[in-house]
């Protein structure tokens, strides 16, 4: 990052916070920054860096001013909020993989105590997803076992959403063998569990004499038993399932192997790096990319070698497509070679060391291991050994003396059974969140109702996103055109246009906007801002930032806001949206739920899913789009038509103008009104083509003066090899003077010579 870039200033006044550049308050210093003291303490004028490219600019109420509690790294005057500011979550909820019982959950309860609320989910992804979506504040998911090794889908999944890593705990594993009351070890026939639990307790299972039964979890193999009575049969799970489940404990410490243990990350949607004292111990997760060079390692471990900080792992795992589309946009948008981001197959490393991000060693050595490297980003920094820092602990102080709560999930592992909204079950009755209700959970995605969705727009684009809404949602759409039998072979509700209010009375989650990016406006302001309250509102416009203004220039703040593109159509996907791109960025959100179940459509279509601001989709796409549709147009107007023998090129040509003429004139001329350089792209084009001419009438010019040249050059040489013939046949005292250079007299005069001459 350049000098600027690195720096936004922030003067601190008698405890408070004045900003010497842009409107950001104090808390622009929280979340995505970096902080450090320029001073080695903090006086009147001392100055605050934020040494980041993000800076997050959230501004809290007034009263959330600085005081002298909290400490931020470097200085040595303690600073922070006031104990009043932005009141803690009680209970604050933490996702788990697996059923209720599993060691993850007890992991949970080790690391944050027994009071808070945990919630199980079916796969590792889900738990990712609800910290993502805010329905769960943070989430405990192991990372490596000392024996199994590392789990590499977690690995994937910190890259591929944007959490932070706050905290770590490790888990000593003690398998117990589990049975109904009453069960004797010795009626003991077979026994259930996870494969891996199995594995690990193999020895004392041939000792016992019992036939292992894999199951898709620890926790579940309890359940099973429990809710299935079934005797004669044991489980392989923890003693937190026990209790849950009412089973007894028959033996426990069964494992093979006594060093067992399991490391797990808490994950949180803000960091906490700034929170962490300089005395104490810390950890910093990272993952970067190196080109496949010899020593190329070797001088990215060298970055922290030099300042003897400790690297406590380094593991290398593919590079995920999305990553490597990413690398080969930035080379192709700098100077740098595309060669190395081209490569076939690359690799992401994995690195923890001891210490803390913002120290100034780590960041020197991060600074200069981005000199090497195309790809750094900084996972998480966090204190070592479970300890906690910042606002989860002011959290777990405020839930100390409520009751243990647990969100009861449906079976995990039986797909076949149906499944029932989840119960949050608490230990005494009475428990009620901040606002004084009961406290309950948003639902997951496979027990949430169907989606109502309305299509404003049913034109051609807005009928192609229909046909795949049917199967996920209830549609209803609306036209200034009579759609309706089209709507009626998708099985879906048609309005015409002067049905508008009976058609947004209708009870709507969603309303889709499928109009031109020249009628949007119109069309967005011709409905009352009351009827979109509290409703999801989507557009699908080729441009972002438009929109995105309008939006919420319009709308109420209780209206949902969710800015999208779909960068493919009936012409160049007519079948499938797999491994397509689909840009989006939540603007405004207030039921995240409803978004992600929205968004979950497109990814269950295997949509390629790209979060990214308006403005920046506008910088990156606009400009390309333009130039796709105006070669497209051009060389539509040539009419081609395909024969028996086309090139891959022709064909390529012929599709490229298809799929561009097939699409309206009004989005060719709204992408020309709102790419900034289209003017100046069609002079360019017209340049082009004036350069091509000119290159072709050079090439022109040349071969003919080159075929001329080699005639006059022709002539030349014959006429001194006819001199030369004549010369050589000549009696003596015979003149040899050459004729006049006659090329027609002297060939025929030299094709009439006797052959003996010749």
């Amino acid at each position: 990052l350049s000098h600027k870039q690195r720096r936004l200033k922030f003067k601190l006044y008698r405890g408070k916070a004045t900003p010497l550049a842009g409107s950001y308050g104090w808390d622009a210093v929280r979340a995505h920054s970096f902080l450090r003291i320029r001073d080695s303490a903090v006086t009147d004028h001392a100055f605050v860096d934020v040494a980041h490219a993000t800076v997050n600019a959230e501004i809290f109420p007034k009263s959330q001013r600085i005081t002298s509690r909290k400490p931020i790294r470097g200085g040595s005057t303690l600073i922070g909020r006031e104990s009043t500011s932005r009141p803690p979550l009680s209970p604050f909820r933490v996702a788990f993989q697996g059923e209720s019982g599993a060691y993850s959950e007890k992991a949970v309860h080790e690391m944050l105590g027994q009071k808070v609320q945990t919630i199980g989910k079916a796969s590792f992804e889900d738990a990712f997803k609800a910290v993502a979506s805010h329905e769960v504040d943070y989430a405990l998911l192991p990372i490596e076992n000392s024996l199994g090794g590392s789990i590499h889908t977690n690995y994937d999944l910190l890259l591929r959403y944007n959490l932070h890593i706050v905290g770590e705990h490790t888990l000593r594993v003690r398998h117990c063998l589990l049975a109904l009351p009453g069960t004797k070890k010795k009626d003991v026939s077979r026994v259930m569990s996870h494969p891996q639990a199995l594995a690990q307790c193999d020895n004392y299972l041939r000792a016992m004499g019992a036939t292992p039964e894999s199951q898709y979890d620890t926790a579940g193999s309890a359940k099973l038993i429990k809710e299935g009575g079934l005797k004669k049969c044991a489980a392989i799970a923890s003693d937190l399932a026990a209790e849950i489940y009412g089973l007894e404990v028959l033996d426990s410490g069964i494992e093979d192997d006594d060093v067992n243990y399991t490391r797990f990350l808490l994950l949180a949607r803000e960091p906490v790096g700034t929170f962490i004292p300089p005395e104490m111990p810390s950890k910093t997760t990272l993952v970067f990319l190196i080109d496949n060079k010899a020593g190329a390692l070797y001088r990215a471990l060298a970055c922290f070698a030099l300042r003897d900080i400790d690297l406590t792992k380094c593991e290398s795992r593919p590079t995920s497509v999305q990553l490597l589309n990413y690398l080969a946009f930035s080379s192709a948008n700098s100077n740098k070679s595309p060669e190395a981001s081209s490569a076939r197959f690359r690799y992401c490393f994995y690195l923890d060391y001891n210490a803390c991000e913002l120290d100034p060693s780590a960041q020197a050595a991060l600074f200069h291991l981005r000199e090497q490297s195309d790809f750094v980003r900084v996972l998480g920094s966090y204190p070592s050994d479970s300890q906690l820092v910042g606002p989860i602990v002011d959290s777990i102080a405020a839930i100390k003396d409520s009751p243990p709560q647990r969100l009861q999930t449906p079976t995990i592992g039986d797909k076949n059974k149906a499944t029932s909204p989840p119960v949050l079950a608490t230990s005494r009755k009475g428990d009620m969140d901040r606002d004084g209700q009961i406290a309950s959970m948003p639902l997951p995605d496979k027990t949430a109702s169907k989606l109502r969705v309305g299509i404003v727009g049913f034109g051609k684009f807005g009928q192609y996103l229909a046909k795949t809404l049917v199967k996920h949602c209830e549609v209803i759409a609306i036209d200034k055109d009579d759609m309706s039998s089209a709507a009626s072979s998708l099985g879906v509700e048609f309005f015409p246009l002067f049905q508008m209010p009976a058609f947004m009375r209708r009870p709507l989650d969603v309303v889709l906007f499928s109009v031109s990016i020249l009628s949007f406006e119109e069309v967005l302001r011709s409905i009352s801002p009351s009827d979109l309250r509290e409703k999801l509102v989507v557009d699908v416009l080729s441009v972002k930032a438009m929109p995105k203004a309008l939006l919420k220039e319009v709308l109420p703040e209780d209206t949902d806001v969710l800015c999208t593109h779909p960068m493919f159509g009936p012409e160049s996907a007519p079948n499938s949206w797999q491994s397509l791109p689909f840009v989006y960025e939540q603007v405004r959100i207030n039921n995240f739920q409803r978004c992600h179940q929205f968004l979950h459509i497109f990814e269950s279509e295997r949509c390629n899913m790209i979060e990214m601001s308006a403005e920046l989709h506008d910088k990156y796409s606009l400009e390309p789009q333009f130039v796709t549709h105006l070669m497209g147009r051009i060389i539509g107007e040539q009419k081609l038509r395909s024969t028996p023998v086309d090139m891959a090129g022709f064909k390529h040509a012929q599709r490229l103008a298809d799929v561009t003429c097939g699409d309206s004139f009004d989005l060719f001329f709204a992408l020309f009104k709102h790419t900034p350089k289209a003017a100046a792209t069609i002079a360019s084009v017209r340049e082009s083509m004036a350069s091509v001419e000119r290159q072709l009438a050079a090439k022109e010019a040349f071969l003919s003066a080159q075929a001329e040249y080699k005639q006059t050059e022709r002539g030349n040489m014959l006429r001194e090899f006819r001199a030369a013939i004549k010369e050589a046949t000549a009696q003596p005292g015979q003149s040899t003077q050459v004729p006049p250079p006659d090329a027609t007299s002297s060939d025929r005069g030299l094709s009439n010579a006797n052959p003996t001459s010749k």
